[in-house]
């Protein structure tokens, strides 16, 4: 089966010689339906993760190892958040009352008030009081009913909040973050340092996996950054997730967001949470970051930084906006992203209030490229000793999705056809709860998650 968008990708990432990926099963569009190509861009996103992968073992030990994907199972690892299942066989829901779309005085508004921090600035930028008044969500309807749909964004992000007016793709790419965007490449490679960190060999074993022995420091939240080091951790890498201790995880992502990894806790603001945290780096191959651009520098994390304190870091950078433009400083969601960029109302099924895709695309295939970019990167420094620099953003992903063009649908799956016999790929975590196992396979071994089953925060912050 053809990847329609692979080569494309690989050519992004520099590798000359591209292992061949067998992939079996249906045709992914039938479970992922749109009218956009979400299942060229899901499937085109995993094989990169493998082929990158691959290219690593390559890099590392003179062999390539055969890579095959299966479509059943890249569809269930697109929703991968949507199985998690608790002990009593329950989805968890992903979105807050406050979180959806809204009516404004000229068009719609998209808002993300899942954490306390965002529902707080969410209600300030639209000057509610929450402790008095009638129904809480009436107030902010109408509230934003009274405001042009810009005029929601820029009070609400004023504000520390999230908001996004829909707009459609001719809009937003004539848009300066649009076009700031535009003139970025999907996965962005920038060389850093020479360092010393190249890496431990691959053992001779006909069966080890691509990043075995490589060490990732994960600081990322919410399905993109997680979704892209966990599949670091199923091709071998150990990955060590550190939270911030004041600013805890939702349930459904502190369960579905450190599978595969040891999760923990620390302060990076006190000294000594500094000195622990620049030890960790100090110590990994990896760092992934996905908060918003710029806030890390207090930390000492921004790619200068590390290439300065610490020569041969391979740093990889996740955000909403990407770092360029009027937005390259905002935060952002998947969910805001796809209204923002023209991707709701190119799915819109009456061409009036935006829709949704079949997945949350954008967060699983930016996650998916990010761990391609990480993997290139440590290919190149296993064969020269550059580090480098890599970065992703939801809306490049989100560009690329929108430059595949619109079809009118020429299947008939739905959004609700659901689990598509997603039992073979179902996987236990421990304590009655379960998840989709990682897409594809290496040397015909099948992928796995290590650290099972996850805790959240209850891991030293030390490298294993």
């Amino acid at each position: 089966m053809e990847i329609s968008l692979l080569k494309e990708v690989i050519a992004n990432l520099g590798i000359n010689d591209p292992a061949e990926v067998v992939v079996v099963g249906d045709p992914l569009a039938s479970m992922l339906p749109s009218p956009l190509a979400v299942a060229e861009v899901a499937l085109s996103s995993v094989a990169a993760s493998m082929v990158a992968g691959a290219d690593l073992s390559l890099a590392r030990s003179g062999r390539r190892p055969e890579v095959e994907l299966d479509t059943v199972h890249i569809a269930a690892a697109m929703r991968s958040e949507l199985l998690l299942r608790d002990p009593t066989g329950n989805a968890l829901s992903g979105f807050a009352p406050l979180s959806r779309l809204w009516l404004s005085g000229d068009g719609w508004v998209r808002t993300h008030a899942n954490y306390p921090w965002h529902r707080e600035a969410l209600l300030n930028g639209l000057d509610i009081d929450e402790t008095s008044g009638d129904d809480l969500g009436v107030r902010v309807g109408e509230a934003i009913a009274k405001r042009s749909s810009r005029e929601v964004e820029e009070a609400v992000y004023s504000a520390g909040g999230l908001a996004v007016a829909a707009r459609d793709q001719a809009e937003w790419r004539q848009s300066e973050p649009g076009r700031a965007v535009a003139a970025t490449s999907l996965v962005a490679i920038e060389h850093l340092s020479i360092g010393t960190k190249l890496g431990a060999p691959l053992a001779s074993l006909a069966r080890e996996l691509p990043a075995s022995g490589v060490k990732v420091l994960d600081l990322t939240r919410v399905i993109a950054g997680p979704v892209g080091t966990r599949m670091l951790a199923a091709l071998g890498a150990n990955v060590l997730r550190i939270d911030y201790p004041s600013r805890p995880e939702l349930e459904l992502h502190a369960i579905d967001g450190v599978i595969g990894k040891a999760s923990a806790t620390l302060d990076a603001t006190s000294e000594s949470g500094y000195e622990l945290l620049h030890k960790l780096v100090d110590e990994a191959d990896v760092v992934v970051t996905g908060y918003r651009p710029g806030s890390l520098r207090r930390l000492g994390l921004d790619e200068d930084q590390i290439a300065q304190q610490h020569p041969g870091t391979v740093l990889v950078s996740l955000s909403a906006w990407g770092t360029n433009g009027p937005w390259g400083d905002r935060r952002g969601f998947d969910s805001l992203v796809q209204i923002a960029t023209g991707i709701g109302l190119a799915s819109s099924p009456d061409g009036i209030r935006p829709g949704t895709l079949p997945c949350q695309l954008l967060d699983h295939a930016t996650g998916y490229l990010l761990a391609a970019g990480a993997l290139s990167a440590l290919a190149l420094r296993a064969r020269t000793g550059q580090a480098s620099h890599v970065s992703v953003s939801l809306s490049r992903t989100a560009q690329w999705l929108l430059d595949q063009g619109v079809q009118s649908m020429s299947h008939s799956g739905t959004h609700e056809q659901g689990d598509f016999l997603v039992e073979p790929y179902r996987v236990s975590l421990g304590d009655g709860w379960s998840s989709i196992s990682p897409p594809g396979k290496i040397d015909g071994m099948q992928l796995s998650w290590p650290h099972l089953p996850p805790r959240y925060g209850s891991a030293q912050p030390v490298w294993s």
